[in-house]
């Protein structure tokens, strides 16, 4: 069971319009977002001033404005409140590498396993709702064990409440339905009928309560106190393998970054080398004043724990990040873990498997510099049709060997596509070529091999879709200055379905 931090802010879109519009409102003057809805331009946020002279969301612009003459109106921007919502997210890996998005007003942090690294979860909580605040962004804060009691009380607690664990059925039993996250109709519904707390809910039998007031009611209730499953969307995939270090001082030079990296680095891979695990990919996150993260990604083609090496991989880009005004915290997360064992190559010591000999370092340092798709091995594919029989995959990939049949060999690289040949003279439609024009090249055949018939794998697709012109009759041969070729003729000599030649490779 995890421990899920909800936030969220009452005046989120306000809030924002003011950080993008800081003279266009007074602080002290009512304000309104406006947008169209239902056929009539409505409220669609309020501040806290227009709020206490009476006027609600999703009541009509001009009903407010008479009502409040000095109301100061303003264009809703959901897209911005969403760009908005989607930066936060990514400023919180700072306290989560788990972080979901709740729009259009809140966001979700899985803390299970790094709540230590602020001494405990209330230091986490009053670290994170001071940051807000120093940015400008009121939140209502709450934990519990699951997504849906963190958002009942955060919505309609005690800002800053701590659920104790599996104790969030208490907490919540006070609280109105509306809090389980239903559909306004079901709430309304439920309110009729002079059930006000969740409690009342909790204690009705389960089955007339989904007959009465739908499913929907009854899975809520269940994922809110943890009898049920719920999935949240984080913007990056959760890892339990994240190394944090904050600084008492702000660091902005490249040697000071690129010391916190390897210091980083030594925290995460004490962990790693402890469960015996080793990590392919690592991303580091220089967190600055200014609330932005600077990230950098590494991968390696064994999976490793060894700092040093990782700390290097990381050196050569650090003088790509600007620091700005300083970075005061950051973290490093391993993603693709996986077991790794040990392996003694000599009477005196034991080395790790992971810290790769050879050729790996090379690869690795290629791989970061020239892009993850860029180094490869090519490798056996079953299939029948030559370009489709290898396929490219990792560079230390170990690949079962495969033998080509030595009655058919095959040339080690083919053409990225097949080039077209003219001038083909044959004696007869079956036999291979006596000569033929290639790159405007006349070549005359001195020794030929063939045909060998490869048809289409028309078990892949459509069988309407089979046809004799996708037949292939490949020929070895070989011109008078000992170069070998491998041609094809595409299609057979029948009424209707022309021939041609194509060249498909040459061999060494």
């Amino acid at each position: 069971m995890g421990r899920i931090l909800c936030a969220w802010s009452p005046n989120w879109a306000i809030a924002n319009w003011r950080r993008r519009h800081p003279s266009a409102a007074p602080g002290e003057a009512p304000l309104a977002l406006i947008e169209k809805a239902r056929g009539a331009r409505r409220l669609a946020a309020v501040d806290a001033v227009a709020h206490g002279l009476g006027l609600r969301v999703g009541q009509k612009a001009t009903d407010a404005m008479a009502l409040v003459p000095e109301l100061v109106p303003a264009e809703a921007e959901p897209e911005a409140d969403a760009q908005a919502l989607s930066a936060l997210v990514d400023w919180c890996v700072r306290f989560s590498p788990a972080v979901a998005a709740d729009p259009p007003d809140g966001l979700m942090l899985d803390i299970a396993g790094v709540s230590h690294l602020w001494g405990g979860e209330a230091e986490l909580m009053a670290d994170f709702r001071a940051r807000l605040a120093a940015n400008g962004l009121p939140f209502r804060l709450a934990l519990a064990d699951t997504p849906g009691a963190a958002w009942a009380l955060a919505h309609y607690g005690v800002d800053g409440v701590i659920a104790p664990l599996g104790g969030q059925g208490e907490l919540i039993a006070p609280l109105p339905p509306a809090a389980l996250r239903l559909e306004p109709e079901t709430a309304a519904q439920i309110a009729r009928l002079g059930l006000t707390r969740i409690g009342q809910l909790m204690e009705l039998p389960r089955a007339p309560l989904a007959k009465r007031f739908g499913a929907q009611t009854l899975e809520r209730l269940d994922q809110a106190l943890g009898r049920g499953r719920e999935a949240l969307t984080f913007r990056r995939p959760p890892s339990p393998w994240i190394a944090r270090l904050a600084f008492a001082e702000p660091i902005s030079t490249p040697d000071d970054m690129a010391r916190v990296s390897q210091d980083v680095a030594v925290r995460l891979c004490a962990r790693l080398e402890r469960e015996g695990k080793g990590a392919r990919r690592f991303e580091i996150a220089f967190h600055r004043l200014d609330g932005k993260a600077l990230t950098l990604a590494i991968g390696l083609s064994l999976a490793g724990r060894d700092p040093a090496r990782i700390a290097k991989l990381f050196q050569p880009r650090l003088e790509t990040l600007d620091p700005g005004f300083g970075i005061e915290v950051v973290t490093l997360v391993a993603d693709r873990v996986e077991t790794t064992t040990a392996r003694q190559v000599r009477l005196d010591s034991l080395a790790d498997a992971a810290v790769e000999d050879g050729l790996a370092p090379l690869v690795d340092r290629l791989i970061n510099r020239l892009g993850e798709g860029r180094v490869w091995k090519s490798g056996p594919r079953e299939s029948h049709v030559p370009e489709q029989s290898a396929v490219s995959g990792p560079p230390l990939k170990a690949v079962a060997p495969r033998a080509w049949d030595p009655e058919r060999p095959r040339p080690l690289r083919l053409f990225r596509r097949p080039e077209p040949v003219d001038s083909v003279m044959a004696p007869v439609p079956d036999d291979p070529p006596v000569q033929f024009r290639w790159r405007n090249r006349l070549i005359r055949v001195r020794r030929a091999e063939g045909p060998e018939r490869i048809a289409e794998e028309w078990w892949t697709g459509p069988i309407e879709a089979a046809a004799s012109s996708h037949v292939r009759d490949y020929y070895r041969v070989e011109d008078e200055a000992g170069t070998r070729f491998w041609l094809f003729r595409a299609g057979l000599y029948e009424t209707g379905v022309p021939a041609r030649w194509w060249l498909h490779g040459l061999f060494g």
